[in-house]
């Protein structure tokens, strides 16, 4: 009823959310049918529903290499996650991650639900990386090598400064850019991007996953691992979980929009590198969760919800987000417009304001000086046009006729 309710105090919300269904089950019939590639593209759906539909754009060769690097990272992630790993036997396996690749014998049981069943069968990800193009082997494994070797790091190290911060984000996010980089390139379509501009590709997603998820991740069992630099926290609160009791709601606050002002720093290089991809499969797979990061951090700023539940845009907004990203200007306009509705949100009395406003002001001046706001409709910013009860009727005679479609078994 939710997801109704939505839909009429935004029926314009409709056409994107239909799309979005309609591609969603296009991706999932597109499953190749050698069983190691169906396990791994069926994984993909699993583990990842949003970045297996975008990834089902790119050009086929590499649609493959970028989804065995996905899912290889992605168990090498449930290893490290994994805090029921005891150190001693996690620590080596991390660090040799990148040769059990080439291994279709080898396997961990570690993780739970979709997670465990991909390293129970990591033999059917191990059987296609070898299928792959040497390049991409090899730029799969230097990143593996380099990631497994920083999480091992982590694993027995603190994240006390912000530089210590940054540098985590670099082996679990940045080596990503820098992979997905040297990917594109090895495919033949991009120049190599400057590791600078895809370590930031990665570190802006990261810090905002990191923010969001700060209720799940101190709450996990059967310990917490958490990644917000005391260097930042510490100047609110004297331990990290304090952060999520009511008593220090305002210190709280004023902690979050201090780390959302950190991760801002890395936008500027984010619009340099998505300016400079003209594969337009490759832009849109880079420039979606770039959007979704901005749009997420908007929402987050100032908001105690952050610490009390789960906070992510309305599925709506992201299916707007997917059907709407498709060029540079695209871009420019949904950051302009998150950027916008940040800001509006910055109290001047925060610890943090003046820094959050300067990285904001450099963010919309970025996008004003590309030219091409104005080539978009905002999806962000309500216009002035009001919809009449009639479009909320039809919306709802056009549900009752998609819902009376359905069958016994389900959709005809």
């Amino acid at each position: 009823m939710g997801s109704l309710g939505a839909l009429v105090k935004h029926p314009d919300d409709f056409y994107p959310l239909l799309k979005l269904k309609m591609a969603s089950r296009h991706a999932e019939r597109q499953i190749p049918s050698e069983p190691h590639w169906a396990f791994c593209f069926s994984m993909l759906h699993k583990v990842s529903r949003s970045f297996a539909l975008v990834i089902q754009q790119l050009d086929t060769e590499l649609k493959n290499a970028v989804c065995i690097f996905y899912l290889v990272l992605r168990a090498l992630d449930t290893v490290e996650d994994d805090t029921s790993v005891a150190t001693d036997i996690k620590v080596p396996i991390l660090k040799e991650f990148y040769r059990h690749i080439y291994d279709p014998d080898w396997h961990f049981s570690c993780g739970t639900k979709n997670y465990k069943v991909l390293m129970d069968e990591f033999h059917h990800v191990s059987t296609a990386f070898l299928e792959l193009e040497k390049g991409y082997q090899e730029a799969i494994e230097d990143i593996t090598k380099r990631m497994g070797a920083g999480m091992a790091k982590f694993i027995c190290k603190e994240v006390e400064t912000v530089d210590d911060y940054d540098e985590y984000c670099h082996y679990v996010a940045g080596l990503v850019g820098l992979g997905l980089s040297k990917l594109f390139h090895a495919c033949g379509t991009e120049d190599l991007a400057p590791d600078t501009l895809s370590n930031s590709m990665g570190l802006f997603l990261q810090k905002t996953n990191i923010i969001r998820d700060y209720l799940e991740d101190i709450n996990e069992i059967p310990k917490s691992r958490m990644f917000w630099p005391r260097q930042i926290w510490g100047k609110y609160v004297n331990k990290l979980e304090d952060l999520k009791y009511e008593e220090n709601s305002v210190k709280a606050v004023q902690c979050l929009n201090d780390m959302i002002t950190n991760a801002l720093i890395h936008v500027d290089d984010c619009l340099k590198y998505m300016s400079a991809l003209p594969d337009p499969a490759i832009f849109r797979f880079c420039a979606i969760p770039q959007v979704m990061a901005i749009g997420t951090l908007a929402l987050c700023y100032n908001n105690i919800e952050v610490f009390r539940g789960v906070v992510k845009m309305r599925r709506s907004l992201t299916a707007k987000v997917i059907d709407r990203t498709n060029t540079m200007a695209d871009v420019y306009g949904a950051f302009y417009d998150f950027s916008c509705m940040l800001k509006a949100k910055v109290d001047k009395n925060d610890p943090s304001a003046q820094k959050t406003s300067s990285r904001l002001d450099s963010i919309l001046k970025t996008c004003r000086d590309s030219g091409v706001l104005n080539e978009r409709k905002s999806y962000i910013i309500p216009n002035q046009t009001n919809y009449t009860p009639l479009l909320a009727v039809l919306l709802f005679i056009l549900l009752a006729i998609i819902f009376g479609n359905r069958g016994p078994s389900g959709p005809n």
